[in-house]
C-alpha cells in the first residue's frame, strides 16, 4: 500500500514504512491473511492510547490553570475517546488504509467507528516510536486541541447521566431508570432508541448506535425537560 498521499496530509515522513503499515493492519485482516507477513495494530494501540492520554493531560493542565482536577478529567474524557477519535481518523481519510478482513470492510456502524479510533491511537504509537515524543505531541495538538473550546461551550464534557441522577435524587429522591423501548436495523447496524424514568414516568429518549450512546441523550434529554441543565 502507498502510503505517500497520507504522510504529506499528516506532514510526518515515517523513517520506518513498516509501523505505519502495522498501525493499519486489523486482527481480523491477519486471521484471514495469515501468510501476510504483517503484524495487527494492537500493541501500537496500547501504546498510543499512553501517549495521547499523557499529551492532552500536559496540555489541559497548562492552558487551564484555574480548573480543578475533577474538571480537567472532565475535558480529558471528552477529548480521548472513541468517538473523537473517530471523527479525526476520518477527517484524515484513515479508512481508505484499513486493512481488514472481508467481513469488517463491509461493516459501516459502530465497530467501524471504533476501528478507526483504535488505528488513530495505533498511529500516534507508531509516531511515537518513528518520530519521538515531540513529534507525536505536535500531531496530537493539531489534531485534538482545537476541539476543546466547542467541547467546553456545548458542555458535551459533561457526564449526562451521571448530572441527571444527581439532580433526580436531590429534587426527587429517586435514582432514574433506563429501558430500552426500540431495536432497529440490522446486527452490524442497529439504533437504539432508550427512555430515562424517574418512577413510572418518562422523563427524555435518546436514540444512538449503542445503548450507552442513547442513554446519554436520553439523559441530556431528561436535563433539559426538567430544567436542570
Amino acid at each position: 500500500m502507498d502510503f505517500t498521499e497520507f504522510q504529506n496530509k499528516i506532514s510526518i515522513t515515517f523513517k520506518d514504512l513498516s509501523l505505519l503499515t502495522q498501525a493499519f493492519v486489523h486482527r481480523s485482516y491477519i486471521n484471514e491473511n495469515k501468510q501476510s507477513g504483517l503484524s495487527h495494530n494492537e500493541r501500537l494501540e496500547f501504546l498510543g492510547d499512553a501517549v495521547l492520554e499523557l499529551v492532552i493531560t500536559d496540555f489541559l493542565y497548562k492552558k487551564y490553570t484555574d480548573k480543578a482536577e475533577g474538571e480537567l478529567t472532565a475535558y480529558r474524557s471528552a477529548l480521548v475517546n472513541a468517538d473523537t477519535c473517530a471523527k479525526i481518523a476520518t477527517s484524515l481519510e484513515m479508512g481508505d488504509y484499513l486493512m481488514l478482513s472481508k467481513g469488517e470492510t463491509k461493516d459501516t456502524g459502530r465497530a467501524r467507528q471504533y476501528i478507526l479510533a483504535n488505528a488513530l491511537e495505533a498511529l500516534i504509537g507508531a509516531i511515537y516510536i518513528d518520530q519521538g515524543l515531540e513529534k507525536a505531541h505536535e500531531f496530537i495538538e493539531k489534531n485534538f486541541t482545537p476541539m476543546i473550546e466547542s467541547i467546553i461551550s456545548a458542555k458535551s464534557f459533561i457526564d449526562a447521566k451521571s448530572l441527571f441522577q444527581e439532580k433526580a435524587q436531590e429534587f426527587d429522591g429517586v435514582t432514574p431508570s433506563y429501558k430500552t423501548i426500540k431495536e432497529t436495523g440490522p446486527d452490524h447496524e442497529k439504533k437504539f432508541t432508550v427512555g430515562v424514568y424517574v418512577g413510572k414516568d418518562l422523563v427524555g429518549t435518546g436514540e444512538g448506535e449503542s445503548k450507552q450512546d442513547a442513554e446519554q441523550l436520553a439523559a441530556r434529554a431528561a436535563l433539559v425537560t426538567r430544567g436542570w441543565q
